[in-house]
């Protein structure tokens, strides 16, 4: 099916390049971050306006962790400033706030912070803007897993009755769908773990621009190249001008 002029409806996002970019002006990393918060505010206001219904974000991976810890915490008080400071904004503008991933260690604050953001915008209906947080694909498809494990252990589920769809509704994501277009900011091609069950039929779009410098016009150019893709979910091409023909 090709994807001309229908805007995606879920747009995964790998904010990469904060760092280098404050390198390159001999700024900390961390205003690297501090900046990438402002050009994600306004990916969403573009979304949002586009009629992209679905937008999730990576923004603190469980292996980040490994990173210096001076680094560490300012991304985890970023993360709780952004809560206090953006939530507001998200509800007015109608977008709905989701986390994916484990809070708790962020602690008792954050996690709170995360709970009340998601109650007060669980109504909203704009967009809905996913923050994946101490998340990774590998956790996701583990602990969805176990969620079935435990279910067949009640004997709630028979092991028979385990397809596509149970892992599907047990994933983080499950109240999503899968998305539609991959961007990667940063030069860098990989999918580093994130949303891996989730990306098996996405359109991926990898890009040189550093996440601050991500403006308007670079997210309208990865639209347009989403434009211009044809979805075949295991299709051949002439398949689908077939189908498109009648």
């Amino acid at each position: 099916m090709s994807s001309e002029h229908t805007p995606p409806q879920h747009i995964a996002i790998i904010m990469d390049g904060n760092g280098r970019w404050a390198r390159a002006r001999n700024l900390p990393r961390i205003a690297g971050h501090k900046k990438g918060l402002g050009v994600l505010r306004e990916v969403v206001k573009t979304c949002v306006n586009a009629g992209v219904p679905y937008v999730t974000a990576f923004a603190f991976s469980s292996e980040n962790w490994r990173r210096p810890g001076k680094e560490v915490r300012f991304l985890v008080e970023l993360f709780a400033t952004a809560l206090v400071r953006e939530v507001n904004r998200l509800h007015k503008n109608n977008i709905r706030f989701r986390m994916l991933g484990e809070p708790d260690r962020f602690g008792s604050k954050v996690t709170r912070l995360i709970q009340d953001a998601e109650q007060l915008t669980a109504a909203n209906t704009a967009c809905t803007l996913s923050i994946a947080a101490n998340y990774g694909g590998r956790w996701d498809i583990t602990q969805a897993c176990r969620r079935i494990a435990r279910q067949v252990e009640s004997g709630a589920l028979a092991p028979a009755d385990i397809d596509q769809h149970r892992v599907q509704d047990c994933l983080a994501s499950r109240e999503l769908p899968d998305p539609d277009l991959f961007i990667r900011t940063g030069g860098e091609q990989r999918i580093s773990n994130f949303m891996l069950w989730q990306l098996a039929y996405s359109e991926l779009y990898f890009t040189d621009v550093l996440w601050p410098e991500f403006d308007q016009a670079a997210l309208k150019q990865a639209m347009a190249w989403y434009a211009g893709r044809q979805r075949r979910f295991g299709q051949t091409g002439e398949q689908l001008n077939a189908t498109e023909a009648t």
